[in-house]
């Protein structure tokens, strides 16, 4: 059996391939049961989630710790492992670092999200949140748009200057954003990355043609976007269960400020051409991603592939 760590693990997930990969993915489909959460603590929302997933060819469960907590003294809030299996025998093939997995294709699953509903002259990219999560986000969108501006804003100053000091020494031209509102209406994409649980994104804020990309809210009382966000944009999913988890769609919904039924569609669809993405420049989408299972087994499948048959 595999153990492939953190630095293979993101050096086999290159965006450029793993983007394409998820499209397949998505479009291929696989038997995936929604996620189990566990409460381990009501005081810190520590939370056990167990995500499996599988096809014909692999199986997986992905096992996420996650300690909201931990950021006061410096760890990650997130800690995972993936374990891969074969579907046809159940042998055991590989465990892979699943927090580099996770990041990955969390970004990615949004960028390949945004090439569906983003205006394809996106060039200014905002980064709300410069964590484990969205420290990512501007390398994966690059590889689907010509972005040529990065504004990063975090509730941390002094983690936002870390990024975009991490990305200018990159090549890319990023700088911080002292003022959300302003940094908002100047996007053409906003991807929010964060634990919030009260909304800091605002609907008005958004200026007409906005791709807003929510990454952040796992549970119903965790909220990145208020109520005119949704009302004045095309919202589309990941997956379905994403209705029933994330407090930007649960909150709006028990308001009756959204209808479950018009959500415009969920990724799967989106690759597979089963519903339409962007209509017009002037369209306002979002679109609120909670993770998948398949996305997880997906992105293993590759790093387990890539390990077996390196490419010389």
């Amino acid at each position: 059996m595999l153990t492939i760590n953190a630095e293979d693990t993101a050096t086999l997930l290159a965006f450029d391939d793993l983007i394409p990969a998820l499209r397949k993915g998505f479009i291929r489909g696989a038997s995936t049961p929604n996620r189990h959460h566990h409460t381990l603590d009501d005081t810190t929302d520590a939370t056990l989630l167990v995500m499996p997933s599988w096809d014909d060819r692999y199986l997986g469960v992905k096992l996420v710790d996650v300690f909201p907590a931990n950021s006061v003294s410096g760890r990650p809030a997130l800690s995972s492992a993936f374990i891969l299996a074969s579907a046809s025998t159940g042998e055991h093939l590989a465990v892979i670092d699943g927090n580099e997995l996770t990041r990955r294709r969390t970004v990615a699953t949004s960028a390949l999200a945004a090439s569906y509903l983003a205006r394809r002259g996106s060039t200014t990219h905002l980064i709300v949140g410069a964590g484990h999560i969205g420290s990512l986000a501007a390398e994966a969108y690059r590889s689907v748009f010509d972005i040529q501006t990065v504004l990063i804003y975090d509730q941390f100053a002094a983690n936002a200057e870390r990024l975009a000091e991490n990305l200018r020494q990159k090549g890319i031209q990023a700088r911080t954003a002292d003022d959300l509102a302003s940094a908002v209406a100047n996007a053409d994409i906003i991807t929010c990355a964060t634990l919030a649980t009260e909304p800091i994104i605002r609907g008005r804020w958004l200026q007409p043609g906005a791709h807003l990309d929510l990454i952040g809210s796992f549970r119903p009382t965790m909220r990145e976007s208020d109520d005119q966000c949704i009302i004045r944009s095309n919202v589309y999913v990941d997956t379905p269960v994403a209705l029933e988890e994330s407090g930007d769609l649960t909150q709006p919904i028990a308001d009756g400020i959204l209808d479950a039924r018009s959500i415009a569609g969920n990724l799967p669809q989106l690759c597979r051409e089963e519903v339409h993405g962007r209509q017009d420049s002037n369209q306002i989408t979002l679109f609120k991603a909670v993770g998948s299972g398949l996305a997880d087994l997906t992105s293993a499948a590759f790093v387990y592939d890539a390990a077996l048959h390196p490419v010389s």
